[in-house]
C-alpha cells in the first residue's frame, strides 16, 4: 500500500486543482460579472455580443466583445434579458445554437473510470494475496494461524520432555492409538475426541502435545488462544472451522 499512496496524493492534487480552477472565476473578485456588462454596455465598450444558451434553458455563458479587443465571459440566469439590454443599447448580439453536451464525456467516460478503479483495485488486491502467500492479511482474514509442525521439522518426542512421569505414561496409550487405531476399533473401543491437558502457564502442556504428534509421527498444529479473538464478530468461529477442515 506504501507503494501507492504517491499516487492517491498526486490524483488528490489534481482533483483539488481542476475543482478550484473550474470555480476560479466565481471567488476571484476581478473576474468578469453582470455588474460590469451593464457598466460597460452604459459606456458604450461593448462592440458585439455572443450569446451561448445551455439545455436549461435561459441560463447560458455571454461572450462579450469588447471595441479595445478584449474578450470576456461571464454566465447568467437569464440569456433573454441580456439579449432585451442589448437591443435598448443598440448593440449588436449573436444567439448561437444550444450547445450538446459530449456523449462520450457524459455517458462512456464515467463507467471507463468506474471499470478501471475495479481493475486496479482487483489487481492490488490479487497481487497482496500472491505476495503475501498463506500469511495475506487481506484475503486470509478469517483463515487460521495455526503453526504446522511435521517429521520434516525438528523431531519432539517424550525424552525432550523433562519430568511429567506420569503424564507421559498415561499419554503413551494415546500414542499408541494413534499409531494402530485398528487395534482398538477391533476390541470395541471409543475414538478419542481430543485429550485436555490442564495447568498453570510454562509446566510444558505444549511441549508435551508437540511430544505426542512427534512420537505418533503426526502433524501437530500450533495456536494461542489469543488468535481466535477479533473484534469482528463470526472471526474466530471462521478460524476453528477452518483449523479443522
Amino acid at each position: 500500500m506504501k507503494g501507492y499512496g504517491f499516487y492517491i496524493i498526486l490524483l488528490l492534487i489534481v482533483v483539488m486543482t481542476l475543482f478550484l480552477s473550474s470555480n476560479y472565476e466565481y471567488s476571484n473578485p476581478d473576474a468578469y460579472s453582470y455588474a460590469r456588462f451593464v457598466n460597460d454596455i452604459d459606456e458604450g465598450k461593448i462592440e458585439s455580443i455572443d450569446i451561448y444558451p445551455n439545455e436549461a434553458v435561459p441560463i447560458g455563458e455571454v461572450k462579450v466583445n469588447l471595441k479595445e479587443g478584449k474578450n470576456e465571459r461571464f454566465y447568467v440566469l437569464d440569456t433573454v434579458a441580456i439579449e432585451e439590454i442589448a437591443k435598448e443599447a443598440g448593440v449588436e448580439f449573436y444567439p448561437h445554437d444550444i450547445a450538446k453536451p459530449n456523449w462520450f464525456l457524459t455517458s462512456v467516460l464515467p463507467y471507463i473510470l468506474v471499470l478501471i478503479i475495479i481493475i486496479v483495485l482487483f489487481s492490488f488486491l490479487s497481487n497482496q494475496a500472491s505476495v503475501g502467500g498463506g500469511n495475506s492479511k487481506v484475503m486470509n482474514f478469517g483463515k487460521n494461524r495455526a503453526k504446522l509442525t511435521t517429521e520434516d521439522n525438528k523431531k519432539t518426542t517424550f525424552k525432550n520432555v523433562a519430568g511429567l512421569d506420569e503424564e507421559k505414561e498415561e499419554l503413551k496409550e494415546i500414542v499408541d492409538f494413534l499409531k494402530t487405531p485398528k487395534k482398538y476399533i477391533q476390541v470395541g473401543a471409543r475414538i478419542p475426541k481430543g485429550v485436555l491437558l490442564v495447568g498453570p502457564p510454562g509446566t510444558g502442556k505444549t511441549l508435551l502435545a508437540k511430544a505426542v504428534a512427534g512420537e505418533a509421527g503426526g502433524p501437530f498444529f500450533s495456536i494461542s488462544g489469543s488468535d481466535f479473538v477479533e473484534m469482528f464478530v463470526g472471526v474466530g468461529a471462521s478460524r476453528v472451522r477452518d483449523l479443522f477442515e
